[in-house]
């Protein structure tokens, strides 16, 4: 049985200025390499054999920290992983959008990728992971909208009510019936009191 766990890089002053990331290389802020470093804790209490990432700055930050506490486990970094194209979105903060193409902007064809297109790239690397990796609990550090596109055709079912949250851990459990969620959006670690 293969374990993956999807996980959204640290926070960056771009999120926590509400701007569209996509494909802008941003890094991660202090907030964000404190969170990563609180998820890699959490991690090397557990069993992980495989780290790989989008090779955006933010989620290789955020993967060669928890690479370092996993001892090591060296990373693997995707394009496919990379996060949604946002096109003439990036950033910009909701605000701006509304004033720049009005409340009707999702409509517009602002070259943003399609989920036909980020599903496609995202289920090929899955299905290249399971079948040529010897791993069987293996990490991905990823973007937000780019797991939401893809928990949608692995778990369709799922409820992703809550937005996924930066260094949020979900786990994903593969079957002889399909994919099943173990655990979604988790951010215990961040809850951890520092001493």
């Amino acid at each position: 049985m293969t374990r993956i766990g999807i996980i959204r890089h640290g926070r960056t002053s771009w999120n926590n200025a509400g701007r569209a990331q996509g494909n802008t290389d941003i890094p991660l802020d202090d907030e964000g390499i404190s969170m990563a470093y609180k998820l890699a804790d959490r991690l090397s209490q557990e069993n992980w054999d495989a780290v790989y990432s989008s090779n955006l700055l933010r989620a290789k930050q955020t993967a060669e920290i928890i690479s370092k506490k996993l001892k090591d486990i060296p990373v693997q970094w995707d394009v496919r992983l990379r996060e949604v194209g946002r096109g003439q979105i990036e950033g910009t903060t909701e605000s701006e959008r509304i004033k720049k193409w009005g409340d009707n902007w999702r409509k517009l064809n602002l070259g943003i990728e399609s989920t036909d297109q980020v599903t496609t790239r995202g289920i090929s690397l899955l299905e290249e992971i399971i079948t040529q990796s010897t791993a069987t609990n293996i990490l991905i550090v990823t973007h937000g909208l780019f797991t939401r596109h893809i928990l949608k055709i692995l778990v369709p079912n799922i409820n992703m009510d809550e937005h996924i949250k930066n260094t949020s851990l979900t786990t994903l459990l593969k079957t002889s019936r399909g994919w099943n969620c173990e655990m979604y959006n988790c951010t215990k670690h961040l809850e951890v009191k520092e001493i």
